[in-house]
């Protein structure tokens, strides 16, 4: 694979897995190993992993639906974000596309509300408005999750330094 970034843990089991490719530093190589930068998908027995999109520029961030019926992956070197459905086997259909913003990591509240990094924490509804921006004093955000005992902390993971904030709804993704 060219670089494993992300990953979102379906309801049963199985693993969706970003693979863009960055340079980096304790790599010994430059170039990339496969030819598309995609999303993978691996089966609940860890037994086959398997290519689930073809036309993706850059997918990064990625998570699930509340309900596990869709999958949300953003494609930041397209600036885009797209929702799949899930079929039984896995594999992906009915790309949508949610919101003209790509991010680096991105978490979904039970309300269907994206939170996607980058500069801050932008935060889209399950239409694709952009419905909050939450400022960090950093450059750059990586990542972010739910977690704390009734799963409304947002925890970010900013450049050089982690931080949480206390929302109103709740993670629709327990942390695992």
């Amino acid at each position: 694979m060219n670089g494993p970034n992300d990953v979102w843990i379906a309801t049963n089991g199985a693993m969706y897995i970003t693979d863009p490719f960055y340079k980096r530093t304790w790599w010994d190589h430059t170039t990339m190993a496969l030819t598309n930068q995609e999303v993978y998908y691996l089966s609940p027995d860890r037994k086959n992993l398997t290519r689930v999109t073809d036309d993706l520029n850059k997918p990064n961030g990625i998570t699930g639906s509340p309900d596990g019926k869709n999958l949300i992956v953003s494609d930041i070197g397209a600036r885009q974000t797209w929702r799949y459905d899930i079929q039984p086997d896995g594999s992906l259909t009915n790309k949508t596309l949610i919101c003209k913003f790509g991010s680096d990591g991105m978490t979904i509240d039970d309300q269907g509300n994206l939170y996607m990094s980058g500069r801050g924490v932008t935060v889209f509804d399950r239409t694709g408005k952009q419905i909050d921006h939450i400022d960090v004093p950093e450059n750059w955000v990586g990542n972010l999750c739910f977690s704390g005992p009734d799963r409304k902390t947002l925890f970010i993971a900013a450049s050089t330094s982690f931080y949480s904030i206390q929302l109103i709804y709740k993670g629709a993704n327990p942390s695992k």
